[in-house]
């Protein structure tokens, strides 16, 4: 995703002159078609034939086609600020979920402390399984990394890896409740968090199976299209050789406000204008680490009490 940053007046000639990122390279080929056809009826009106049809003007409403226009551009947002929205509960319960385990959930063995790591980095592989589920990709090595190797490989096979890994963080957290390391109202808390987890991949995923219909956008580009190719009919009596470059930069125009629908309303992929999955995923991995290099005060009081009731460890700190 292109990065954002505030314009200055020298910042913004430049984004304005950019390429990536922008509805150039996918409109170019249907402005300059447009553009070719208005210097052909230059030419012809130049030798005289009759290709000069005002008339054509009131085939196609100004009003309607904007209004088309208007429609797509913000149904496209509205799916785009959505996504974005989701992946921030997301962020949020995450961090609120890894704080609740890691200091919430006693530790009354060795191996407690361990299970509570494999546990946070389940909530970013979670995040990370999600990504990838919306992109359609498979399990990789993004993914391998965070989670022990049986439960890697036993990932690739999985239809829907994000609720795999949220069955395997509710029976830790299941498992911590029947071995008294969490209270009922703990346990209650913990599995509404990761509840929303599961909402939230639930509302990305109707956003990316449920497509603008296909009616309206095959009408929309249909009207676009007679729009732009009447253009030169139009104005070739008043323009004409001017006829060409002012039906390019109208096609640029009106191609360009429909393609930007196009670029956002799936939000999920690797193009420029889509979110940023990678760099999110890759702060909820720093958040995680730096949780973990925290000692909860839980944790040093059971070490106390332990060393209390052990006669042994008395005599040792003695």
């Amino acid at each position: 995703m292109v990065q954002r940053t505030l314009l200055g007046q020298g910042t913004w000639f430049r984004f304005a002159l950019q390429i990536r990122g922008s509805v150039i390279p996918a409109i170019l080929g249907r402005t300059v078609f447009c553009g070719a056809l208005g210097g052909v009826v230059s030419g012809l009106h130049f030798l005289g034939v009759p290709v000069s049809l005002p008339v054509l003007a009131g085939v196609i409403p100004n009003i309607v086609l904007g209004l088309m226009l208007v429609f797509r551009t913000n149904t496209a947002y509205e799916r785009f600020w959505e996504g974005r929205k989701l992946w921030g509960n997301l962020i949020n319960t995450t961090r609120n979920l890894a704080r609740q385990i890691w200091v919430v959930v006693l530790e009354k063995e060795p191996q407690d402390r361990q299970d509570k790591i494999t546990a946070l980095y389940s909530l970013v592989a979670f995040a990370v399984a999600t990504k990838l589920h919306l992109r359609q990709e498979p399990v990789n090595h993004e993914l391998e990394a965070l989670l022990p190797a049986p439960r890697y490989n036993r990932l690739k096979g999985m239809n829907n890896p994000p609720l795999e890994i949220a069955f395997w963080i509710q029976d830790y957290l299941q498992q911590q409740h029947y071995r008294h390391c969490v209270g009922d109202y703990q346990l209650l808390t913990l599995q509404q968090l990761l509840n929303s987890l599961v909402d939230t991949l639930g509302g990305c995923e109707r956003i990316l199976k449920t497509p603008i219909p296909l009616a309206y956008a095959i009408h929309l580009k249909q009207l676009l299209l007679i729009y732009c190719l009447t253009l030169p009919f139009q104005f070739v009596s008043q323009l004409g050789w001017w006829t060409a470059p002012m039906v390019a930069l109208m096609s640029f125009t009106l191609f360009g406000i429909e393609e930007i629908g196009v670029e956002i309303e799936n939000p999920f992929g690797r193009d420029p204008n889509d979110l940023p999955l990678d760099q999110i995923c890759e702060t909820m991995q720093r958040n995680i680490e730096d949780l973990i290099s925290l000692t909860p005060a839980s944790s040093e009081v059971m070490v106390q009490q332990e060393s209390y009731a052990d006669p042994d460890k008395q005599l040792l700190g003695k």
